[in-house]
């Protein structure tokens, strides 16, 4: 006879426990099959772009209207080849070397390049990809966003505040109802 995976079988119930003291750790983990979100479920899409050749001017102005603090960059084939940030437009901003050889601010901007200021190795995740994994490869690597690319294409974007959102949406819905699950555990 076939059990829906939510049913606690005879045999669950019944059986010895691996290690004693935790069977209700067990057990929980047997019964407990929590639906994992994709990536795909809480990306941005359409993600917001910006060509290689386009001035730093450009990209500033669109990031600052769009209010986004990320834009993945793309060639003129559309391959996603980099990703501009609000830091890496920070560290043009406030680099001497930059102020020296260009005079001021507003020519720099509109004479340096995307391609020039943008951050070549790119992190990508696809749309399958676990939202636990892709946050995790977010806070390893200490970056706010994460274009998704599916197939050799830019497929979306995932942000910090798309993690956050979803992270509100869960404890909505009541999934996160055991925080005893969730204490940090001592390494």
């Amino acid at each position: 006879m076939h059990h829906p995976a939510r049913v606690v079988t005879r045999e669950m119930r019944t059986r010895r426990p691996k290690r004693p003291g935790r069977e209700l750790a067990e057990l929980e983990a047997a019964t407990w099959p929590e639906k994992t979100l994709s990536v795909r479920d809480v990306m941005t899409r359409p993600a917001l772009t910006v060509r290689q050749d386009a001035t730093v001017g450009v990209a500033w102005k669109l990031m600052r209207t769009r209010k986004v603090r990320h834009l993945p960059v793309l060639d003129a084939a559309s391959r996603l080849v980099g990703i501009l940030s609000d830091r890496d437009l920070r560290q043009v901003i406030l680099e001497p070397s930059i102020q020296e050889q260009l005079g001021n601010l507003a020519r720099a901007f509109n004479v340096l390049t995307v391609k020039e200021v943008m951050t070549w190795g790119v992190i990508t995740v696809r749309p399958d990809t676990e939202v636990r994994q892709a946050a995790r490869i977010m806070h390893e690597q200490k970056i706010g966003a994460l274009p998704v690319v599916d197939r050799g294409k830019l497929f979306g974007m995932l942000t910090g505040d798309d993690l956050f959102k979803a992270l509100v949406q869960i404890m909505d819905e009541g999934i996160m109802s055991r925080p005893e699950r969730w204490k940090r555990r001592e390494g």
